[in-house]
């Protein structure tokens, strides 16, 4: 298991370094930084659990609030909340519950907490295997159904823009773009195009999402020659399908390619 998380606090103290020394001695790697976005963003991606130690500050955290929703929304952090229950009450008035891993409410069990720890860092391992999809559309309430009918069976980013998607693939290598053929300011075409003229990311597998399913339109979408194209209008179980077929296909020229 990947055994490392970050303590989110306001500054150090008796409590947060007695948590710390607990969870390191459980064997875990802890990145402390303290609760501004600013810092934050500069550690969030070293690590897939934020432990976050609440005080009384938290009425006027309004922005880290915001900042951490949107992290375990988009990034599928774990969140996991350690205060009182008036502090965690404040909290979930920002962040939906739902998107709140595990709370404590002080005093601590930590031993508790330990277990409940480990047992996300397990879940998170396993989801780490999965399968990575970039979804690219400008639709966000398209983004968010088709998410939700995917992320149980695979990992799911999305971004609301050609530009957004060309910065995520930057710095990271999705197993598929299932990428919207028309977008303003940059389209599926023009992202496709710049995709396939880079070296690090020319591999990458891209279908099309169209809402057009007429001839011409699939043979003008066909003629990019991207690696496929599904509708817009696709349902739940024709789309999981799909990708399920086109992840095994993948799967199968790749064996054939090791064995010539």
């Amino acid at each position: 298991m990947n055994k490392r998380a970050i303590i989110i606090r306001k500054s150090a103290s008796f409590m947060t370094n007695a948590v710390q020394k607990n969870l390191e001695q459980a064997g875990y790697e802890i990145l402390p930084v303290n609760a501004t976005v600013a810092a934050v963003n500069e550690k969030h991606t070293e690590a897939d659990i934020l432990i976050f130690y609440l005080g009384e500050f938290i009425s006027d955290a309004s922005n880290l609030l915001v900042y951490l929703k949107d992290l375990c929304a988009d990034e599928e952090k774990l969140l996991v909340l350690l205060g009182n229950a008036e502090e965690i009450e404040t909290v979930e008035e920002t962040i939906p519950p739902a998107l709140i891993a595990a709370r404590f409410v002080r005093p601590l069990d930590v031993n508790a907490l330990i277990d409940t720890v480990d047992c996300l860092v397990q879940a998170n391992d396993e989801n780490a295997r999965k399968k990575s999809i970039l979804l690219v559309d400008d639709d966000n309430t398209f983004l968010k159904t088709v998410k939700s009918w995917l992320s149980d069976s695979y990992r799911v980013t999305i971004v609301t823009s050609g530009a957004q998607a060309l910065m995520y693939i930057a710095n990271n290598k999705p197993d598929l773009i299932l990428l919207d053929y028309e977008m303003p300011v940059t389209s599926g075409p023009q992202v496709l195009e710049m995709i396939r003229s880079e070296t690090k990311t020319d591999s990458i597998p891209v279908i099309f999402l169209t809402g057009k399913g007429d001839r011409e339109s699939v043979l003008k979408v066909l003629e990019l020659k991207p690696d496929g194209y599904l509708l817009k209008t696709t349902g739940k179980e024709t789309l999981l399908k799909s990708l399920e077929e086109f992840f095994e296909k993948k799967k199968y020229e790749q064996l054939h390619q090791m064995q010539k």
